[in-house]
């Protein structure tokens, strides 16, 4: 078994940010691997207001799930479940889906149809000249990472906050993956970025659902339970 890990928005450097929990997954002798997202700039296009997209993320998902022999579990944080919806349809490799605040499109469905209207504050964005936009710098901390103590990973984590493809956020999914694979839902009931509320109207479409009391970014303040839930996933 192994994990593909698939970041969210407005960052770059997936393994950076999966590092704690893919080190206790690594212990129980579980490898896994970070796909790097074209539209956050990971493969050497600048993004813009167009592109690149959805479907090129997709693709780089896609591409993870095929470089490996051994069945996979793909875990999505935030946006990134937008991606793993459409990329892990119809992939034979994949045994299991992990959510992590996040979300379960159906085929048709962007990431702004699900976020309208939901409760909560929306995020903070600003628009560059290119067309990309990116978060608020002065929001990571009281927004994302209230609970994440070590002053070395609230630092990286600033470090690591890019602009995106403003595309991406209106574009449809393609399939809904979840509906055929088995997929597991963690909630994070102390989220100041994605309200619990609608995480929660999310992962009633999720085979098994676990409550997490931690931000936005578990994987940071309590890689232990991220670690334990993905170990346990439905499909496993």
């Amino acid at each position: 078994m192994r994990v593909v890990f698939v970041h969210g928005a407005f960052v770059r450097d997936g393994a950076w940010w999966w590092a704690p929990a893919a080190r206790l997954l690594s212990q129980r002798g579980i490898a896994s691997t970070a796909v790097l997202l074209p539209s956050c700039g990971e493969t050497g296009t600048p993004p813009t207001g167009t592109g690149p997209g959805l479907p090129d993320d997709v693709a780089a998902v896609r591409a993870a799930i095929s470089a490996g022999d051994e069945p996979a579990i793909i875990v999505a944080h935030s946006y990134g479940g937008m991606v793993v919806s459409d990329a892990a349809a119809g992939q034979p490799g994949v045994a299991a889906l992990a959510y992590i605040s996040s979300f379960l499109p159906e085929p048709g469905q962007s990431l702004a149809d699900i976020s309208r209207g939901a409760a909560g504050n929306p995020v903070p964005t600003r628009q560059h000249d290119s067309g990309s936009v990116s978060v608020v710098a002065d929001d990571l901390v009281p927004r994302f990472l209230h609970d994440v103590t070590g002053p070395d990973l609230v630092s990286g984590a600033r470090a690591r906050l890019t602009a995106q493809s403003a595309a991406v956020f209106g574009a449809p999914a393609g399939a809904a993956a979840w509906r055929d694979i088995p997929a597991l839902y963690l909630v994070c009931a102390d989220d100041r970025s994605t309200a619990p509320a609608l995480q929660r109207e999310q992962a009633a479409r999720a085979a098994r659902v676990v409550e997490l009391p931690t931000s936005h970014h578990p994987f940071l303040s309590r890689p232990d339970l991220v670690a334990a839930a993905i170990e346990a996933a439905p499909g496993r």
